[in-house]
């Protein structure tokens, strides 16, 4: 989807969040949290990049500058190793346009731009075929299944990885 573009979070996007804090989109994720909880979230997304930890992002289409979803990256460890982690999420009535997989390689375009050079992870479900397919669709790669902790307990999950440094580039 051409039109789908992603803007760095701010102060003004903690109703976005609310709004993104359904059973329906949190499930996946360990639950809904308590509003202290999401206020206490969009404080660490305005966090990630004041502090260089990475970036959080609000979705917008035409018509919704409000935002339809947020993307986003944070620095992560993986298997002792330095990495990033992301993350995206689509409100339920925007689904099925292909505005996640766009956003996504948005994020990761950004991320290269800002000079990120770490590979960048997602964990969707086992279960969760629409994050899996996004994952295929922005060119990640899927390493095979492992446990992630979440807040609400831990999920079985597939890990993909996308590079941000071409092959031969150093």
């Amino acid at each position: 989807m051409d039109d789908v573009e992603v803007h760095p979070w701010s102060e003004g996007d903690l109703g976005l969040l609310r709004r993104a804090n359904t059973p329906e989109l949190m499930d996946w994720v360990g639950g809904v949290e308590t509003d202290e909880q999401v206020v206490s979230r969009h404080a660490r997304y305005l966090a990630l990049a004041r502090d260089g930890t990475g970036q959080q992002f609000r979705i917008t289409i035409p018509g919704h500058p409000e935002g339809v979803g947020m993307v986003g990256y944070w620095q992560h460890e993986w298997h002792g190793e330095p990495a990033l982690e992301s993350g995206w999420s689509v409100e339920a009535r925007y689904r099925g346009r292909g505005i996640a997989p766009a956003a996504v390689i948005a994020m990761l375009e950004f991320a290269r731009a800002a000079g990120e050079t770490l590979p960048v992870h997602a964990y969707p479900s086992v279960d969760n075929p629409a994050s899996n397919a996004v994952c295929r669709k922005a060119g990640f790669t899927l390493l095979g299944e492992a446990d992630f902790e979440t807040g609400g307990g831990v999920l079985r999950t597939n890990d993909w990885v996308a590079t941000l440094v071409p092959p031969g580039a150093a």
